[in-house]
């Protein structure tokens, strides 16, 4: 670029920048800003023209105004006719401003591009360049529609500098990034990918930028870059550092576009061509007898830069997992870095050894480390780097040493970090479960696992211990007395109360023959823990009390005793008391044989995937690699004969083996009679379906919604109250969804991220049968290609009475406005009943909570301050303006409640990000209430125009 003379120095505005910086106070500051603004506004309006020196120096005090955080309404057009000046200076200046100062909605947008046209279109490669970096700040659509056929062309053709096609190529990526509907490369691909053999390197680098994010996206068209990229590999690793002297550094020949083509390659398969393999295996090589070479600088900038390549070298030939001497390698190299005295080398040894641990050429190679691992998980001062040596052990773990590990990751559980002592929980579970052939040595392991980190074990732990040894016979005594002995401790979690609960309540007459563990005895021993423990393990406790009753009927008395007492008779709490009087009722008049027939042990867990499993996979980092590679060693004979992780705690008590499943927010104990319905539902801890068929049924049976045109032309129109009965569900999830003197609609939701599942309940109210009952969920007009609805198919006969249940999966693909149809068709007594309904299905239920502090809240909120950006609405309350209702309602909503951020206690803010498929919108809320006139202002902001409204007109109805 030009230099700048001595004559652009800008007097004025190095004077006004002193000011600024000698003011005392904000006020000052202020005062003297507003002065110069209005000299400024004043020096623009005036009769006399100004010169391009004087329009650059003010539109530079302009600029420096905004940058302290004033906002600035004028000098706008000032900039833009500093674009057609000749001067770099001035035309630099006038880019500067508006790249920094003029959204892409603004009226100048037309002069702006005209303005960038002339400068495209000049040959002047210091004018171009400006242009191009003033498109690609912006980054607009609106400049993406207007130049994205024109930019290619310049990066393609031969007579364009080599510093203007290194600014299109950056140009072209930005606009792709934002707008990649737009940035068609059609029949430019062939040159843009050749771009790669070009001589100039700062060109090549540039464009292997942009061939990389389209080769993700489009990798079929770009498929011939893995040929030139190899080629210019080989160039650059064969090559001494004196062939590339100006692109060498510290001895390391072009180490980011030799890690940007490596990166590259990892978009491919390995190449198919025999040639272009062998070329690449050898450079590959090539980098790893490299790494083998004593440093030929002592520093850090040589160091680093050899272990980049290496390290992506590593990824490469990890990601194409074909080459088992290459692998071994790769391991041993990475051996070597685990005891380097460089933290973030020991770091990103121990992240890629995890990934190379699930490769069936380099897991031998990488359990030769074992010792090393252990020693950096027991040694490491950085907790991140500990955290991914316990990562690499679960990784590494099989039949062999599962025993050392899991003994290992124990000890080390006793001291590890708060922050990981879930996850480490998690895993020690898996391996325990998957490797255990001594089923003894897995209870032993789970019930230390809740004696060590009892507070970090999940449900689904305790749970999975309790189906594994309902459905093992052979380890049901040594879990009975394992327990019974964990019990006799003096402080005892109270997880394990709930599996010694559970465990005696079941097997307690396996260990009553010895003395010290009758009958008298254990329920001593539970009953001293009963008045430590929560309402939900005392509810199971006094299951576990009628159980008693019918193993051992020499402690009904005793236990009758207990339960009638006021402490349980008459507890505060509905359902203990309920429990009480119920199973005091049920041990008092029932004959022995109810009684056991009631009582009787629970069957074995029909055989499903680990709730343990399930949730390590939500678990983010590297830690989460070898989940895959369980989930399929399950099915070598590891897996324990137990259930699926649904099932668990309190449930498994009392119900009958026979009985019908109720609806999920039905009592699952059985103990309250309620409607049967057709099938049982997954848990609301199973995880929500991901994947939804494009066919009509999909494998697990569920409809495909219907399109517009495929609805039945005879199905009733929604019902007037169809919008009122919507907004009932805007804040809440559960309950009557409608009802008449026919047929009563419940419904259960839950929802993550961009997936919900929804359980209609369709209960006949009256004592005649419905026959072909039919439902059909439709999503009309603009909702289909928003809204991915598939549900299962309904039973067509509903007795009197009775209640069936339909689960329903819903993806969000996009923004919405509108919701689904649900139509109902059946006949009672002969008449057809035709009825439709809005499903409450609305976009805030794919809300993720964001918290915030207030600094980042309001800095967002001013970013988001585009007009069509936002939404407010000012209405009378309709109910009590309660402050905790208020808050309800909001959480309801899906947003995070914010505390301590609005200056006005009284108001209420919230943040999140709305899910979909196709891209995360994020929402901040602000709601101010007036008491005194009963009125609400409240204002919504989105990164999209169409939520804000949507959203604004949804709460405002809450209120």
């Amino acid at each position: 670029m030009p230099a700048v003379s001595k004559g652009d120095g800008m007097r004025g505005l190095a004077v006004f920048i002193s000011d600024i910086r000698n003011c005392k106070s904000k006020e000052a500051e202020i005062k003297r800003i507003n002065k110069e603004l209005a000299n400024i506004r004043s020096k623009f309006k005036g009769d006399k023209a100004l010169d391009g020196y004087s329009k650059k120096k003010y539109v530079c005090k302009l600029l420096f105004i905004f940058l302290l955080g004033h906002d600035i309404d004028f000098g706008h057009m000032e900039a833009v006719n500093l674009l057609s000046s000749n001067k770099y200076t001035e035309k630099q200046i006038g880019y500067l401003f508006i790249s920094v100062l003029v959204n892409s909605n603004s009226e100048l947008i037309r002069l702006i591009n005209n303005a960038i046209k002339n400068d495209l279109s000049s040959r002047n490669p210091t004018f171009m360049c400006l242009a191009l970096h003033c498109i690609a700040n912006v980054g607009s659509r609106e400049m993406a529609e207007a130049f994205a056929g024109e930019i290619p062309r310049i990066l393609v053709a031969g007579d364009t500098m080599d510093s203007v096609k290194q600014s299109a190529a950056l140009c072209l990526l930005r606009l792709y990034k934002t707008s990649p509907d737009l940035v068609l490369m059609g029949e430019w691909t062939s040159r843009v990918v050749h771009l790669l053999n070009d001589q100039h390197m700062g060109v090549v680098t540039a464009a292997i930028s942009l061939i990389t994010c389209l080769s993700q996206k489009n990798p079929d068209e770009f498929k011939t870059c893995v040929s030139l990229a190899v080629s210019r590999l080989s160039r650059i690793v064969s090559s001494a550092s004196t062939d590339l002297q100006d692109y060498t550094y510290y001895f390391v020949p072009a180490p980011w576009l030799s890690c940007k083509l490596l990166r590259l390659l990892q978009c491919y398969p390995p190449p198919e061509d025999g040639a272009v393999k062998g070329r690449l295996v050898e450079c590959l090589e090539t980098i790893l007898n490299k790494a083998q070479e004593p440093p030929k600088s002592k520093k850090v900038q040589h160091s680093n830069a050899k272990n980049a390549i290496l390290f992506e070298a590593i990824s490469l030939i990890i990601h194409y997992d074909s080459e088992p001497n290459l692998l071994v390698r790769a391991c041993n190299q990475l051996g070597q870095f685990l005891q380097h005295r460089e933290t973030n080398l020991r770091y990103l040894a121990l992240e890629s050894m995890c990934t190379l641990a699930s490769s069936e050429f380099s897991h031998e190679a990488v359990k030769t480390h074992i010792e090393t691992v252990i020693n950096a998980l027991k040694t490491e001062r950085d907790v991140s780097v500990r955290q991914r040596a316990a990562d690499l052990l679960y990784a590494m773990c099989d039949r062999s040493n599962a025993k050392q590990i899991v003994a290992e990751m124990l000890s080390y559980l006793e001291t590890a970090d708060y922050s990981i002592r879930e996850e480490m929980v998690l895993k020690v579970a898996i391996l325990a479960e998957k490797y255990a052939v001594d089923y003894s040595w897995y209870v032993d392991t789970i019930l230390n696992l809740i004696r060590i980190a009892g507070d970090y074990v999940s449900e689904e732990v305790w749970y999975r211990v309790i189906q594994i040894v309902i459905n093992r016979d052979d380890v049901q005594g040594y879990a009975a007395k394992t327990v019974f002995e964990a019990l006799q401790a003096p402080a005892c979690h109270e997880n394990m109360v709930k599996v010694g609960g559970y465990i005696l309540g079941e097997f307690g007459n396996l260990i009553a023959g010895d003395p010290r563990s009758s009958p008298l005895v254990q329920f001593n021993l539970l009953h001293s823990k009963f008045h430590l423990c929560s309402v939900p393990t005392r509810a199971l406790l006094l299951s576990a009390y009628i159980k008693f009753i019918n193993l051992f009927p020499e402690t009904k008395s005793t236990i009758q005793e207990v339960l009638r007492s006021d402490s349980q008779i008459r507890n505060s709490d509905v359902e203990l008391q309920q429990r009480a009087v119920e199973y005091l009722k049920l041990s008092s008049i029932a004959s022995t044989d109810v009684l056991a027939t009631v009582l009787e042990e629970m069957p074995p867990f029909p055989e499903r995937e680990s709730s343990i499993l399930a949730k390590l996979k939500k678990k983010k980092g590297p830690g989460a690699v070898s989940v895959n590679e369980l989930e399929e060693g399950k099915r070598e004979g590891g897996e324990l004969n137990g259930g699926g992780g649904e099932r668990g705690g309190d449930n498994s008590t009392i119900a009958a083996s026979n009985a019908s499943t109720p609806s999920p927010s039905a009592d699952l104990l059985g103990l309250r009679t309620g409607p049967q319905v057709s099938a049982a539902p997954p848990s609301a801890g199973s995880l929500l379906v991901d994947v939804f068929s494009e066919a009509g049924v999909n494998d697990d049976g569920f409809l495909s919604s219907a399109p517009p045109s495929a609805v039945s032309e005879d199905a009733a129109p929604p019902l007037p109250e169809s919008n009122e009965l919507l907004n009932k569900f805007v804040c809440k999830n559960n309950g009557v969804l409608f009802e008449n003197q026919l047929l009563q609609i419940g419904i259960k939701s839950e929802y993550r991220q961009n997936l919900g599942r929804m359980y209609l309940f369709y209960g006949n109210k009256t004592s005649v049968q419905f026959v072909t009952f039919t439902t059909t969920v439709s999503c009309p007009g603009e909702l289909h290609p928003q809204l991915n609805v598939q549900a299962k198919p309904v039973e067509p006969l509903i007795e009197g009475g009775a209640q069936v249940q339909q689960v329903i999966n819903i993806e969000c693909l996009g923004d919405f406005c509108e919701a689904p149809l649900l139509n109902i068709k059946f006949r009672y007594g002969g008449a057809l009943q035709n009825l439709s309904l809005k499903l409450p299905v609305t976009i805030n239920k794919f809300f993720q909570p964001t918290e915030m502090a207030s600094h980042d809240f309001f800095q967002r909120w001013k970013q988001l301050s585009q007009p069509q950006q936002e939404a407010q609405k000012i209405f009378k309350a309709s109910h009590a303006m309660d402050t905790e209702v208020i808050k309800a309602k909001l959480l309801g909503l899906g947003m995070a409640l914010l505390e301590n951020v609005d200056p006005n206690p009284e108001n209420f803010v919230c943040a999140g990000v709305i899910q979909t498929k196709a891209q995360q919108v994020g929402s901040l809320l602000r709601l101010e209430p007036n008491a005194q006139a009963q009125m609400y202002r409240l204002t919504l902001r989105s990164s999209k125009d169409t939520v804000s409204k949507r959203l604004c007109e949804l709460l405002a109805e809450q209120f």
